[in-house]
């Protein structure tokens, strides 16, 4: 049985134990302020004047435990295996946002342990973010304004049906996706407004990193 260890009323930028880049992380908390970290991700340094309000997962890569008790940091062990770090974030913490650093790049099986904690959520809204991109689960309708030629990349984790897909290079309106057939990656904007959705909630959207406050202002 899970239990909300930490509700917040905005935002909250969770970080993850891998490749952390210090301007994303700094554009990340100028959109989230309220900061939680996956496990070892506390180990991550934040810039002033921002601090860790938790830290969650099952602790087995936690290095700093006793400085940050002594901070006042809520540390809180969630043991069971079944789930990773960034799931345990994700079920423990109640937020409008969620962008997820240190959990993109590095270990291949970390990148696609992420994808599947994406999906296990479709009633969360988060936002990953790598070196080169952000990814997120499509919501039923997701209309944004994009210069031409911006990649937009859809990649389906279960199958799925387009119910639109204006504003791309190639249509993706009523065709259906899935993995191992049809996929929709490397697709690109016309230009100005573009509007995707599908007939359930578990394609992936994915955009370059720079696009991370359009994307935010856009899903929630």
């Amino acid at each position: 049985m899970t239990r909300t260890l930490l509700r917040s009323d905005t935002p909250v930028t969770l970080v993850g134990g891998g490749p952390v880049a210090a301007d994303q992380l700094g554009a990340a908390l100028g959109l989230a302020p309220t900061v939680v970290a996956a496990d070892g991700g506390a180990d991550v340094a934040l810039p002033e004047p921002h601090r860790f309000r938790a830290v969650i997962g099952d602790l087995d890569s936690l290095r700093g435990r006793p400085g940050l008790e002594a901070a006042g940091v809520a540390v809180h062990e969630v043991a069971e295996q079944n789930s990773t770090d960034l799931e345990k974030c994700l079920y423990s913490v109640s937020a409008p946002l969620f962008i997820g650093l240190g959990f993109l790049g590095g270990r291949l099986d970390h990148t696609l342990a992420a994808m599947s904690a994406l999906l296990g959520r479709p009633d969360v809204v988060a936002v990953l973010v790598g070196e080169n991109d952000v990814c997120f689960l499509c919501p039923e309708m997701l209309e944004m304004d994009l210069p031409a030629g911006t990649r937009v990349s859809l990649y389906p984790l279960a199958p799925s049906r387009g119910v639109t897909g204006e504003g791309l290079r190639w249509p993706i309106g009523g065709r259906d996706l899935a993995p191992g057939g049809l996929i929709g990656t490397s697709n690109a904007a016309t230009g100005g407004p573009v509007r995707i959705g599908f007939d359930s909630r578990c394609v992936l959207v994915i955009l370059p990193a720079d696009r991370l406050g359009s994307v935010c202002a856009a899903v929630v």
